[in-house]
């Protein structure tokens, strides 16, 4: 009887736990009729305008714009992996290049992605999404929708004018010409996409016969019974369970604009329909009508005249208390640029509870745009010294146009007559340093598979900087205090004021000695030239520093005069044979014991006071990902003449070498 009853118990467990988990899901949604203070993710090009109009990218050549809902949702059912029944609908419009309406830029994609912003993704006809080498790779996890203005060959694009279902790749699974169903016979009719018109799309998917709807219609025309495009695909092999939600596009040497104008979303459901008399107007296209002059009295236009002196003046007085400067390389290089008012706003008069931090070349504060609602910060540089103009100028040329998950993205920037201001991402975690060193609580330090996952990560960057980006970029300051932590703990690579940028292929200028004491290479002090190598040395500190849970320079302990030098300590420790007690003992022994004795001996190799013998950031991140193995002896000892093979071919009188006397001579000698 007992028996029995439990079966039953169990049976309706079984049948519910699938409900209760759908019921919980349905409150997955969002329906914005107009985006005026609605809290976005934003990047690139894309902006809220003050009308409450999402656009996406504005009329500036070969970039990307991404919007995104800040919070990922979850598609797929616990009970058995699936991806549930989804469904959205978004009011767009297309624009063409003012007195060019048979050109156009490219389109628009609605987009599903394991992650907001898209890393690496290219403009032009990649759509902000993919770029060319992991275009049609499974590893993407994307699905979207694109609303195509140009065929592309390379992508068998149908026409030039074509709504798309795309999976992992540009060349559609699925498309049709532009154009929707009407009720009478089954006919159907042609739309222009790029015509600048308001129109409507609905993106359905049945999570339980896996078919995706995809239909279109002018804004006011009642949605088609008929979809335009109808494919029967699982998501679920595709889709992660939290993905993320948003809009992708991006700008060609046509200049052009999309705007999305209303958009809901509903998970296990139909998205809630748009109220569309709230939503938006559209900017006028073409000269304003007219006004009837002749019916307009000349005693009111005396009066209009006076009163616009008199509030011309007014306003004149006030904007000069946020006056902005613009010079020339600001047009070639300068990423979206923000109000100083907006900033100003944002930071509550850059008030003292807002601030993040400071440092040498200035302070950070944290802020809340005022429109998009977006929490950045905002680091105001030093204005005092042409230095500090140099590193502003530097942040704007390098970090402004890079693009990578481990790097921290600089949103834009506002010159004034005193001020400097960058706005960047805001890293709710702060940076790096203080946990490793400021936090007096065992649970509030970082765990070794986090340590271990950010010095990945960081190296991940590294290797984007110096080969995997257009130019090679030079960071010249990686310390862990330069790493910042987003909400998931991720180190993402920050302060680019000392960076230095040349092509692939030639040499790097001699510049002044920078960076900071226990990180500089020692050939800086000779040569005054920042390379990649130079910046593998400073990696290697950090990496032994946030190993052992050290300043890469210490006072000693006993009081004496002299420094402990980390790399020093490190050596000794690893020539003794022991070099897994040099580990943070605040790890206490939690550690993967293989992945800890990597870190401290790659950190030793690339402290190697020979440049050549030195690991490029390639064979780095291949060591730390499992894809090498580490060179057995280790290119540090002076005895050793085997080593990393590739980089270890030069000064052969000396071997490998990186003794305690040349490590300390380098570290001493050089500074910020």
């Amino acid at each position: 009887m007992h028996l029995t009853m439990f079966v039953k118990l169990t049976e309706l467990y079984l049948f519910l736990f699938p409900l209760v988990w759908i019921a919980d899901s349905e409150d997955a949604g969002f329906t914005y009729n107009g985006f005026r203070g609605v809290n976005l993710n934003l990047d690139g090009l894309a902006q809220i305008t003050p009308d409450g109009l999402l656009m996406v990218t504005n009329r500036t050549a070969h970039q990307t714009g991404h919007a995104f809902y800040p919070y990922p949702l979850h598609f797929k059912n616990p009970s058995d992996g699936e991806v549930v029944s989804f469904s959205t609908t978004f009011v767009f419009a297309l624009f063409t290049q003012p007195g060019i309406p048979d050109v156009a830029g490219h389109g628009l994609a609605f987009v599903i992605a394991p992650s907001r912003g898209l890393p690496g993704s290219l403009p032009n006809q990649y759509l902000g999404i993919f770029n060319a080498s992991n275009n049609g790779y499974s590893s993407n996890h994307v699905v979207a929708v694109e609303l195509d203005t140009i065929q592309n060959i390379e992508f068998d694009d149908i026409n030039d004018n074509h709504v798309g279902i795309d999976i992992n790749n540009l060349s559609s699974v699925a498309s049709a010409p532009a154009s929707y169903f009407t009720d009478q016979n089954g006919g159907h009719k042609n739309l222009t996409l790029k015509s600048g018109k308001a129109m409507q799309l609905w993106i359905e998917y049945n999570g339980f016969n896996t078919q995706i709807n995809v239909t279109l219609a002018p804004i006011n025309v009642h949605k088609p019974d008929i979809p335009l495009l109808s494919l029967h695909y699982n998501l679920s092999p595709i889709m992660k369970d939290a993905m993320y939600v948003g809009f992708s596009a991006s700008t060609s040497p046509t200049l052009t604009s999309q705007y999305v104008l209303g958009w809901s979303f509903k998970m296990n459901g139909s998205a809630k329909e748009l109220t569309l008399s709230q939503l938006p107007k559209l900017p006028r296209v073409g000269p304003k009508p007219q006004s009837k002059f002749v019916t307009v009295g000349l005693p009111i236009i005396g009066l209009v005249l006076l009163s616009t002196m008199i509030g011309g003046i007014t306003f004149f007085l006030r904007k000069r208390k946020f006056a902005e400067v613009v010079e020339d390389w600001e047009l070639d290089y300068g990423p979206q640029r923000f109000k100083f008012k907006e900033l100003y706003i944002a930071t509550k008069g850059f008030r003292e509870t807002e601030l993040l931090g400071s440092g040498g070349f200035g302070t950070v504060y944290r802020g809340i745009l005022p429109t998009s609602k977006v929490e950045v910060a905002v680091k105001r540089v030093s204005h005092e010294s042409r230095q500090g103009m140099r590193e502003f100028v530097a942040e704007i040329v390098s970090i402004g146009r890079l693009r990578h998950r481990n790097l921290v993205q600089l949103l834009g920037y506002c010159r004034r007559k005193g001020e400097l201001l960058l706005v960047y991402d805001y890293m709710p975690n702060g940076s790096l340093d203080k946990y490793i060193f400021d936090q007096p609580k065992s649970n509030s330090r970082l765990s070794w598979d986090q340590r271990f996952r950010i010095i990945k990560g960081v190296a991940s960057a590294l290797f984007y900087l110096h080969e995997d980006w257009e130019q090679i970029v030079v960071h010249r300051d990686v310390k862990s205090s330069n790493v910042l932590l987003d909400g998931e703990f991720n180190g993402r690579l920050g302060d680019f004021g000392l960076s230095r940028l040349y092509d692939h292929g030639t040499d790097p200028q001699t510049t002044h000695v920078m960076g900071t004491l226990g990180y500089l290479a020692p050939e800086i002090a000779r040569t005054s030239k920042a390379t990649p190598s130079t910046d593998v040395f400073a990696f290697g500190a950090f990496m032994l520093e946030v190993a052992c849970g050290k300043r890469p320079m210490e006072p000693q302990a006993s009081g004496g005069d002299e420094d402990v030098i980390l790399v020093d300590w490190v050596f000794s420790s690893w020539r003794g044979g022991t070099i897994l007690e040099t580990a943070d003992p605040n790890l206490g022994g939690d550690y993967v014991v293989e992945e800890m004795d990597l870190v401290l001996k790659l950190g030793l190799a690339c402290c190697n006071s020979i440049p050549t013998a030195r690991p490029t950031m390639r064979q780095v991140l291949e060591l730390l990902n499992g894809d090498a193995p580490l060179p057995d002896p280790l290119p540090v000892s002076a005895h050793d003449e085997a080593g990393f093979d590739g980089f270890s071919t030069s000064c052969p009188s000396l071997g490998n070498t990186i003794t305690q006397s040349s490590v300390a001579e380098s570290l001493l000698s050089t500074g910020r």
